[in-house]
């Protein structure tokens, strides 16, 4: 079942890859050299000789995540960073995992439109347009939905079970802002008087969604 899907989400990619947001590629490949301090939109390419297959495979999405945060799910890339293969060819995939009640909360990704395709288990989803409305529904195992480039958007799992769904993007690094992590966990700080004012409350909430946003220290 999962390589049926994962078949099917490789031949979307692939359509999709003659509207990508990413520029065409110039050659027939160009490995990202992820170790290179040249910095150009997008990676500079290993020497062809360097390059192999492990260059363009990614074990990472097989199994389920182990979630042990607040937000109750886990995001799992397989970006450009995971497969370094994927470098000017505009596409690129993610697993995510959700534990029941678990929320990926709400957020962009700048650089490319995404499409889920659930795998297991039932889902909440939505995105909010320029206009500040809400386009959502549940999606069940099977079923995909998309969202639009730019827009900010989420998932729940309301369910009591674990939840999971891979993602597609047309774009190898989509990039991902979760708004509230964006705004109130930045460094430097955004100042308080404007998240104040921005979300109408006073400093004590300010200080208190700063605290359970701040990254935890490791021991």
């Amino acid at each position: 079942m999962v390589a049926n899907v994962l078949a099917c989400l490789f031949i979307f990619a692939a359509i999709s890859s003659s509207v990508a947001y990413d520029p065409d590629p110039l050659q027939d490949i160009c490995v990202a050299d992820l170790k290179s301090k040249i910095k150009v939109n997008g990676f500079v390419c290993k020497d062809d000789a360097d390059v192999t297959a492990a260059d363009f495979t990614f074990d990472g999405l097989a199994k389920p995540a182990l979630i042990n945060n607040s937000f109750g799910s886990v995001v799992t890339p397989a970006n450009v960073m995971q497969v370094p293969g994927l470098n000017t060819l505009g596409v690129s995939l993610a697993r995510i995992d959700y534990a029941p009640g678990g929320l990926n909360a709400p957020h962009t990704h700048p650089r490319a439109t995404e499409t889920i395709f659930t795998l297991v288990g039932e889902l909440e989803v939505g995105f909010i347009t320029t206009a500040n409305k809400l386009i959502s529904k549940t999606i069940k195992e099977g079923e995909i939905f998309v969202f639009p480039r730019g827009l900010v958007h989420f998932q729940k799992n309301n369910g009591h079970k674990l939840a999971s769904v891979i993602s597609g993007f047309n774009g190898q690094l989509p990039g991902t802002q979760v708004i509230a992590t964006s705004l109130f966990a930045a460094s430097p700080p955004v100042p308080d008087d404007v998240l104040e004012i921005a979300f109408q409350v006073d400093a004590k909430v300010v200080d208190t969604i700063k605290a359970n946003l701040a990254p935890k220290k490791k021991w």
